[in-house]
Order: structure tokens, then C-alpha cells, then sequence
């Protein structure tokens, strides 16, 4: 038995003052009104573990990540994943999902954060990604790609929609599976009761994910050929859908800039998001970690100072990366939250997140599983 105490605490929902958490078993058992505890964290804030939605664990930030992965055996792979979990951890990001391995590898992580893993990205022939080995033909194709993943423990079933700026020879801006495909992979995915993320950058790509039914839209960046323009009739038709999007955000301040694709679409991409946020877009975190040196695993915490930037309110970017991102993820029955019954995944920053985003960038105290993570 374990009791903790900070002055206050996020639930996951709410703030609340002066409160111990009693922890058993890697469970929190009871939440209540106290000033007495084992750890007594001062004038600090307890939250639930945060949750980043979209991290890729095989890659190393680098400045060339494909061909740093290329050079690497299947050991060595999930050698630097681990180091790439433990550097979520140490951030205080207790969930991962990671959403682009290669040959199922992040399967095999324990003792770090909690991994939630798809597995290869499912893409076209030599498709955005394809080196990571999800490379696929056809309606058939597409559901037999869907039932090995689920058939080998993912827990969610990850397809790109349109091309990416890390693959050459594909396209942001251009959808590279057909409507019908992508509704055979959403189709399948959720026979077998899994949610199926879609990189989608353009607005085609954006619109089969609404149309197939996909559970998360990861970027939905709305990205045209040279710069990336929002629109807003696909916005209301989003919302209307209930979609969820996995915005992109997070970057170092310092750390080089992102790839050049990135950059001249950069103040389209900006305007994107603030649209996210005109329209009431159901929305959580994923960073992209692990793609360059902007974007190191453990980046979390600025891509939560990132949206309050765009107006979003400290509660609700809180919500988004514990709570929320819980229940996007499938996991809102014993993750996101502090209370009874809850797995005992806390973290606790120096200062107040609730008036000042920026303190979780100031990690005092990481319990996995109600085990205290050293720093």
C-alpha cells in the first residue's frame, strides 16, 4: 500500500485540492481529502499519466531516420525502442501509441510506458512507409493485412491514406488506397474489435477516412500541393461524424528545422489548426515522436503548450492528453484518469498545469503502475 499527496490534483477530468491517492497492487484503490502521505509531493500537481496518441519508437529522431532504421537488425531495432519508451516515460507519457514499427517489434516492449502497437503501417506497393513492411494490393489484400495484425495482438490497425514527406515518390497532397479499400480495412478492423487510425494529410485522403469510418484521423493537415489550405465544409462534415483528429503537434524550440515540405506549408498548416479549433473538432495529441530532431521522444509536453498557443484552454488540452486520449485509444476504462479501479500510471509536475501549460515540462515524480520510475 501506497499513499501519495500533492497540493493538487488533476483527475482527469477536474481539479481538486489537498487530496491522497492510496495505490495497491499498481491500482489506485481510493482518492480522498487528506494532508498525510507516505510521499508528500509539496506544492506540486498529480495528474494521470499522460497519453500521447501517435509516436513511431523505431525511429531515432535523427537527422535521417529511414536510413539510420535501414542499417539496424531486428535487436538492435527494439534496443533503440526501448530507449525511445523510456525517454516517453521519463516525461512523464506513461501510454504510447505507436503507429509504424517495423516487423511487429513494439509487441515485444515491457517495462517502460504501456505500448499500444499497430504494427507495420499498411500502404500501397512501395507507398508511404513501405520499407516498414506493411505494403498491401487490393480490397483482399487490405482485410488479409487487417486480420494478421490482429491476429498477432495489435491493438489498433494503422493505414495510410495518402503519401507522407519521409517517403520518396508519394504525395501529402494525393490519396494512394480507393475509397473501397480503405472501407474494406475499416470494415475489418472493426470486426475484430479494433479502432483503425488513417494518416491523411490531403482532403481526399481526410474525406475517405470520415466516409470508411476510421476511429482517428492522424495529421488531417489538409495539405495541397505547395501549402495546406483548411476546408471547412470537410470540417463540418467531420464534426457531424463524430471523427477524431490526432492533430501533429509538439516541436523542440531548438533541434533544426522540420523537412522542407513541412516548412513551406507551414503557415497553411498553422491556420489548419486554429480551424480545428473554429469548428469544436474532437481532438487529441500525437506527436509524430521519433520523425527528426524537431520532434525527440518525450515531446508531449510541447505539443500541449503548442495548442494552448492557439487559444485552446489549459483544461481542455488536459482532457485531451489524459482522459480523452484514453478513451480514443480503448483504454478509457483503466487509463486517463485518477480514481478507483484505475491503473496506477501517475505523474507530477512542478507547478500548476491548470494556469500554466509549461509546467509539465517540469516532471518531479513518475509511478508506473504504481511504482516510482527513477529520474
Amino acid at each position: 500500500m501506497l499513499t501519495i499527496r500533492a497540493r493538487r490534483l488533476f483527475d482527469g477530468h477536474d481539479f481538486l485540492d489537498d487530496q491522497v491517492v492510496t495505490v495497491h497492487d499498481g491500482r489506485v484503490v481510493q482518492v480522498a481529502p487528506g494532508h498525510a502521505a507516505e510521499v508528500d509531493l509539496g506544492d506540486a500537481t498529480l495528474l494521470p499519466g499522460l497519453i500521447d496518441c501517435h509516436v513511431h519508437l523505431a525511429f531515432d529522431a535523427g537527422p535521417d531516420p529511414v536510413a539510420t532504421l535501414a542499417e539496424l537488425d531486428d535487436a538492435q531495432v527494439l534496443e533503440l525502442m526501448r530507449r525511445s519508451a523510456a525517454r516517453h516515460l521519463a516525461a512523464g507519457v506513461t501510454t504510447v501509441r505507436d503507429l509504424g514499427d517495423r516487423s511487429f517489434l513494439a509487441l515485444r516492449l515491457d517495462g517502460g510506458p504501456e505500448v499500444l502497437a499497430a504494427g507495420p503501417p499498411i500502404t500501397t506497393v512501395k507507398g508511404h512507409c513501405w520499407f516498414l513492411g506493411g505494403e498491401v494490393s487490393g480490397e483482399e489484400g487490405v482485410r488479409e493485412a487487417v486480420r494478421e495484425r490482429a491476429g498477432r495482438g495489435a491493438h489498433v490497425v494503422k493505414m495510410m491514406l495518402t503519401g507522407g514527406e519521409m517517403t520518396e515518390g508519394t504525395h501529402s497532397h494525393l490519396p494512394q488506397f480507393t475509397l473501397a479499400e480503405a472501407k474494406a480495412a475499416a470494415d475489418e478492423a472493426h470486426a475484430h474489435g479494433l479502432p483503425i487510425a488513417g494518416h491523411a494529410h490531403g482532403a481526399e485522403g481526410i474525406a475517405q477516412a470520415i466516409e470508411a469510418g476510421f476511429d482517428t484521423i492522424e495529421h488531417c493537415s489538409f495539405m495541397t500541393e505547395e501549402s495546406a489550405e483548411p476546408d471547412h465544409e470537410l470540417l463540418a462534415r467531420l464534426v457531424a461524424a463524430g471523427s477524431v483528429v490526432s492533430v501533429t503537434a509538439g516541436m523542440l524550440p531548438v533541434g533544426g528545422p522540420p523537412p522542407p515540405g513541412i516548412v513551406k506549408r507551414l503557415p497553411g498548416i498553422m491556420r489548419v489548426i486554429a480551424a480545428f479549433r473554429e469548428h469544436g473538432v474532437d481532438f487529441v495529441i500525437g506527436t509524430d515522436a521519433g520523425i527528426g530532431p524537431p520532434k525527440p521522444h518525450g515531446v508531449l509536453p510541447h505539443g500541449a503548450k503548442m495548442l494552448t498557443d492557439f487559444g485552446w484552454s489549459e483544461l481542455e488540452v488536459l482532457r485531451a492528453i489524459t482522459a480523452r486520449a484514453a478513451r480514443v485509444c480503448r483504454v478509457g476504462h483503466r487509463k486517463g484518469r485518477i480514481a478507483p479501479g484505475f491503473d496506477a500510471d501517475l505523474v507530477a509536475f512542478d507547478g500548476d498545469p491548470g494556469q500554466d501549460i509549461t509546467a509539465l515540462q517540469r516532471p518531479a515524480a513518475v509511478y508506473r503502475l504504481g511504482s516510482a520510475v527513477p529520474m
